[in-house]
């Protein structure tokens, strides 16, 4: 399985710890988020000490404010490095509106301009904000798209099918109120499907209360498979696939 989404620099513990757990746990390849400066330089660092660890570079609309010309200098050159396999973690949180909503749609398309530039794939957060994030992205031209912890509902599902873009399940489809969810994550076509686990937030359902790892995308791998009446051994296997074209993963 590949992790498409964790923060290994926010987590409890040494990351070369949490990437042999998750090796053990039939994980062998993650994505590690940046989402300010100092944390893409970190996740950059982590991808070139630890074997099948990759990172990616941006700034979250949290800090959407903060971001200045310097910063996008420092996240331009981030993205030179090949084991940066992404830009991001970007897009709009109109739900704590912790930056002003036009300083996070500045900063969005901004990381829109250097996916462009830099060919590489855009993990896009969206809360509360589906409308305003599909029509950055439909004005932007970006095809290479990941929806990050995807939230939305069937309507969600099938533009973002239509756009071919992929989306990305957490723990959220392991909860029990969650059957619009696990509605979407069934009508995606297996080919737009990753997994993550987007820790240490969001453990899955068996394990709520407690810092989620890497180590536990099975549990969501399992949720999904269910909901879709798939073979979970064959979802797998389709995931992984997916996360290595979607990021340009290495075999």
């Amino acid at each position: 399985m590949i992790d498409t989404h964790c923060h290994l620099f926010l987590m409890e513990g040494e990351p070369g710890d949490l990437v042999r757990d998750a090796r053990a746990a039939g994980v062998g390849s993650l994505v590690c988020v940046g989402v300010d400066r100092a944390s893409s330089h970190r996740s950059r660092e982590l991808a070139d000490s630890l074997p099948g660890v990759f990172a990616t570079a941006g700034v979250h609309p949290h800090d959407a404010k903060d971001f200045d010309d310097a910063t996008g200098v420092e996240i331009e050159e981030l993205l030179s490095d090949p084991r940066v396999v992404a830009v991001g973690e970007t897009g709009l949180d109109h739900f704590r509106m912790l930056s002003p909503a036009e300083d996070q749609e500045r900063v969005f398309r901004a990381h829109c301009s250097l996916a462009r530039e830099h060919d590489k794939p855009i993990v896009v957060h969206v809360r509360d904000a589906w409308p305003d994030v599909l029509r950055v992205l439909d004005e932007e031209r970006l095809d290479r798209v990941i929806l990050h912890c995807f939230s939305g509902g069937g309507e969600e599902a099938r533009e973002a099918s239509r756009r071919g873009y992929y989306c990305s399940f957490a723990g959220p489809v392991t909860y029990p109120k969650n059957e619009q969810l696990r509605a979407a994550a069934a009508l995606l076509p297996e080919e737009l499907l990753l997994l993550e686990t987007d820790s240490p937030y969001l453990p899955p359902q068996p394990l709520r209360g407690r810092p989620n790892a890497p180590a536990n995308l099975r549990l969501n791998l399992e949720a999904v498979a269910e909901t879709r009446g798939q073979d979970p051994a064959e979802l797998e296997a389709a995931t992984e696939a997916n996360a290595r074209a979607a990021f340009g993963l290495p075999e």
